[in-house]
């Protein structure tokens, strides 16, 4: 996008200043990179007195590595990949070795399944395993899993020590665990790039957990997380910092640009360039057009708004925020078209509000930080 052109181009101009310093200082510096279908995103901060720092960031289309328009989907091997990836962190600036890599959520799976009370840690496990092929379409062994025992809060305790308030009588309450996971051929394939890339010491996590940690405050009430990428729509139901809900729309910014394409008989780079210029306002622009975007956003808030409602009446709780983060909710008037579809409130994310920046910069880093959400959410995992 031009903005992110601009402020790329803005950010270098700084270089020379104090914040010149601090990039060319390589220890405690570390890498997030988050490969999408249409383009791979690169953050590099560091830790400077206990706070994480803006270092460099960069984004790459990936349609021309496939012979394809910039903003098309892709589904590259490693081979595309590694040219991509290389001139990305080149032209970035990235100095590190340090890094982490999202995975995305197409690659993998997330659920909560219920374990028995009393079980002991070791024996947590092998009832994990058990209960996740349930939910596995494939092999136990074709996989890797790693799973989190959820804390219990006191208002979810039927009574003190486990009694039945109303009877007095001992409970069977069950513990709740977060289980994800990965294919191993997924895995294999990201060690593979660290290797050729030369990386070192990498972190891989689920895309929807370094969006969360982009983007999640410390809301005492469920939000659900709204991250539209070019294939698809992510939809994480947060409470308390836990995934309770996570759901995939196999539709994104990409699908907006084919409707224009195919309803106007324009070509995709036009109506890829259409879609950046006018959004869904209307204003200024062809009427028709921002009809036909809108409409392609119809069964994405229609989701969204299912996964919302399910959640309300299973939980017996009030969504109170959703949080939009994404490059694809960056078109213009998507926030208001949101809040027409929710009806709680709706905020754009601000990931870049959690590490310091530039001051001049924060109304650029603001409007271009949905794009890089992942990959900065990763990045903390690291500096972690």
């Amino acid at each position: 996008m031009d903005i992110l052109a601009k402020l790329k181009e803005t950010f270098q101009k700084v270089s020379t200043s104090a914040l010149n310093n601090v990039m060319q200082t390589k220890s405690d510096s570390v890498i997030g990179i988050d490969i999408g279908t249409s383009a791979i995103k690169v953050v590099q901060i560091k830790k400077r007195e206990g706070r994480a720092v803006l270092e460099t960031y960069g984004a790459i289309a990936l349609g021309p590595y496939a012979d394809l328009p910039a903003g098309k989907v892709t589904n590259l091997d490693n081979e595309k990949l590694l040219p991509a990836i290389t001139e990305l962190l080149k032209a970035s600036g990235v100095n590190t070795k340090e890094t982490a890599f999202a995975i995305p959520s197409a690659a993998s799976l997330i659920f909560i399944v219920d374990i028995p009370d009393r079980l002991s840690e070791k024996e947590y496990d092998s009832v994990i395993q058990t209960e996740a092929r349930k939910f596995i379409p494939v092999p136990i062994a074709e996989v890797t899993l790693d799973w989190w025992v959820i804390p219990e809060r006191d208002s979810e305790t039927s009574g003190p020590e486990g009694l039945d308030e109303t009877t007095s009588t001992p409970t069977s309450h069950k513990k709740e665990a977060l289980v994800v996971a990965i294919h191993n051929d997924t895995l294999t394939r990201y060690k593979e790039l660290v290797t050729s890339l030369e990386l070192v010491d990498p972190v891989f996590e689920i895309e929807v957990f370094s969006s969360i940690r982009a983007n999640f405050g410390h809301e005492l009430s469920p939000v659900l997380i709204f991250d539209m990428g070019a294939s698809k729509t992510k939809l994480s139901v947060i409470e308390h910092g836990v995934v309770r809900t996570f759901h995939v729309v196999n539709r994104g910014s990409h699908d907006i640009s084919n409707s224009l394409a195919t309803s106007l008989a324009i070509p995709f780079e036009k109506a890829e360039e259409l879609k950046r210029s006018q959004g869904l306002t209307g204003i200024g622009g062809d009427q028709k057009a921002a009809e036909i975007m809108k409409a392609s956003l119809d069964y994405v808030f229609m989701e969204a708004n299912s996964v919302v409602l399910d959640y309300e009446r299973k939980q017996n709780k009030i969504i109170s925020k959703v949080v939009l983060t994404g490059g694809g909710v960056l078109l213009k008037g998507f926030v208001e078209e949101a809040k027409k579809n929710f009806s709680c409130d709706v905020v754009i994310g601000n990931p870049f509000a959690k590490i310091e920046a530039p001051v001049f910069l924060s109304k650029a880093l603001e409007s271009a930080g949905p794009e890089f959400g992942v990959a900065l959410g990763i990045a903390l995992r690291k500096l972690q």
